[in-house]
């Protein structure tokens, strides 16, 4: 078959071919068709087809003696328009072996070769997509099936091949530990991926290896599973026996101990354990173990309070526990709200053991230990510096310990109470003139208030009868409380002669304004009574029924009517 090419040596055709690219045989169309008279627009001629048969026939050979001599178009390498006729000296390229050199004819292009023209759709892009090919002989046309194959476009126009698409992710299931999912196992080697990749491959095999790897993890799971709760069980089970052997058989004293007794102090805050170290180190109960069980056990376990306790020593643990719930057991003081130091002192004599007099003596002694503040002893004719500092509450005291570590505890607990208010700007506000006044109020107020209601009224009464501007009393106070605490007594019937006669400082129906310093230790409700009176007006009060009832006036008048009804209730 005959080959048409350039010429002798030629190469075969290259995208750069200049009869086949930007300025090749396509390009060169463009300008072609510039001239013709179709405006540059193919053109089909369908008597190209047999015409191209009867020359080349079936399978595009040019019969012997060459072409019909009609002249050909052509564009050289320079792109100028040459014509050549029969074979001529131009050769084609080797893209259009078997296929007739385009013949121009008057009135636009003709072809010959092996077949006629096959139009087909043109790339809507492509503005030389019109353009008629010829194909050889009845080679077989693949266009428009599935076998087709497009001829490659100019370098110019030719469209970047397209990028590789990835490969479809494989879902991937949720990221485990490796030591769950096997990601340390060394797997078959046929799911190795030739170049030492993992899982490389991504058909059935693949899948079903890893679907294999899977049921591997998951027994490998399951094992580990069954040997960590095996374990724990097993650690479980021996721990809850040591626990059990341990406090089912912990040391424990026997009955209700020996006739020697010991004082336990305990303080506030203490947890059971904590408590049966303090029985265990006083030699009440042997273990503190034994104690802890046994307080829990006992369902008022938890209710033990602080305090000190009288116990029996080496007593069961159950026994003490029961025995700390009996208040019989507790060797505690208890201050009450107003009561006085003097009866503090002989609380703490009897507590303790000691001879009468014997913690008030230790209290002048040792003041200077006791830590008061500053404001406490500002006037030398305070009958005692302790009064008003001896703070109420419950206090351990029991037999051996010292008066004085007592008293201490319960000045620290009144100092910490104070400091919850601004004593000195109290002062200030209320015309006084320092905290320690403050505290005199207040020990008023709890002595004379009988109810917790009467409080703000009494405190109203004071800060009147203090004031320049009193005329129904001129800033005498006239209270009975603080004569009784100078004598010490608890009387409400006093004669006015005995009290007019009374010129100490603490008698407030001779002296005007406060007594050198507090008649009691107050409260805390008496205390914010003191620094939140009433603002009615009241000046006046008498206890009408000589107990309780306290009723208040604002005149003389209506104080005389109170006097006359005090005097009905108690038979004067």
């Amino acid at each position: 078959m005959t080959e048409y090419g350039r010429g002798p040596g030629s190469e075969p055709w290259h995208p750069e071919d200049p009869l086949y690219g930007d300025d090749g045989w396509e390009g060169q169309q463009a300008h072609v068709g510039q001239q013709s008279p179709y405006g540059g627009q193919p053109q089909h001629y369908p008597q190209q087809s047999q015409q191209s048969q009867q020359q080349y026939g079936e399978w595009g050979q040019h019969p012997q003696g060459g072409y019909d001599q009609q002249q050909y178009a052509y564009y050289d390498e320079q792109g100028q328009l040459q014509y050549t006729d029969g074979y001529g000296q131009q050769q084609y390229d080797q893209q259009y072996v078997g296929h007739a050199p385009p013949q121009y004819q008057q009135g636009g292009w003709d072809a010959t070769g092996t077949h006629g023209h096959v139009p087909y759709a043109a790339d809507p892009g492509d503005p030389y997509g019109q353009q008629p090919v010829a194909y050889g002989g009845e080679q077989p046309d693949f266009y428009g099936t599935e076998d087709a194959y497009p001829p490659p476009e100019p370098p110019g126009r030719r469209r970047p091949e397209p990028e590789p698409q990835p490969e479809p992710a494989v879902e991937e299931e949720e990221e485990q530990h490796p030591f769950f999912t096997g990601a340390d196992d060394d797997d078959d080697g046929e799911d190795d991926d030739p170049k030492g990749r993992r899982g490389g491959g991504r058909g059935k095999d693949a899948k079903g290896g890893k679907g294999a790897k899977k049921r591997r993890n998951g027994c490998a799971c399951l094992v580990v599973l069954l040997v960590f709760g095996g374990g724990l069980g097993t650690v479980g089970y021996f721990g809850y026996q040591m626990y059990k052997d341990r406090f089912g058989q912990a040391p424990d004293y026997a009955g209700d101990g020996t006739s020697e007794t010991v004082t336990v102090q305990i303080p506030k805050g203490a947890l059971g354990s904590d408590i049966g170290r303090k029985l265990k180190e006083a030699g009440v109960v042997k273990s503190v173990d034994a104690f802890v069980a046994a307080q829990s056990q006992n369902p008022d376990g938890k209710t033990i309070q602080a305090g000190a306790y009288v116990l029996n020593k080496e007593m069961s643990a159950a026994s003490a526990v029961q025995l700390m719930l009996d208040p019989k057991s507790k060797a505690n003081v208890v201050v009450t709200p107003g009561e006085r130091a003097a009866a503090v002192y002989a609380a703490l004599d009897k507590k303790l053991g000691l001879s009468s007099g014997t913690t008030k003596k230790v209290a002048k002694t040792e003041l200077k230990s006791l830590a008061l503040p500053s404001y406490a002893n500002t006037n030398s004719k305070i009958m005692d510096p302790l009064e008003g500092f001896l703070y109420p509450g419950t206090y351990p005291a029991a037999k051996g310990m010292k008066p004085d570590a007592i008293l201490k505890q319960m000045v620290a607990a009144a100092k910490e109470e104070y400091a919850n208010y601004d004593l000195a700007a109290q002062a200030k506000k209320y015309d006084l003139d320092n905290p320690l006044q403050v505290i005199t109020v207040a020990s008023l107020v709890q002595a004379e208030g009988k109810t917790h209601d009467d409080f703000r009224k009494m405190a109203e009464v004071v800060y009147n009868r203090l004031k320049s501007t009193n005329t129904e009393t001129n800033r005498l106070l006239q209270f009975d409380s603080t004569f009784n605490y100078l004598k010490g007594t608890s009387n409400i019937h006093i004669s006015e002669s005995e009290i007019n006669s009374n010129k100490d400082p603490y008698n407030t129906y001779t002296q005007k304004g406060l007594p050198p310093g507090p008649i009691g230790n107050p409260g805390e409700d008496a205390l914010k009574a003191a620094l939140n009176p009433t603002d009615d007006g009241w000046i006046y009060f008498v206890a009408t029924d000589g107990k309780n009832n306290t009723e208040f006036a604002k005149t003389y008048a209506e104080f005389q009517q109170l006097k006359d009804k005090f005097n009905a209730n108690s038979g004067n």
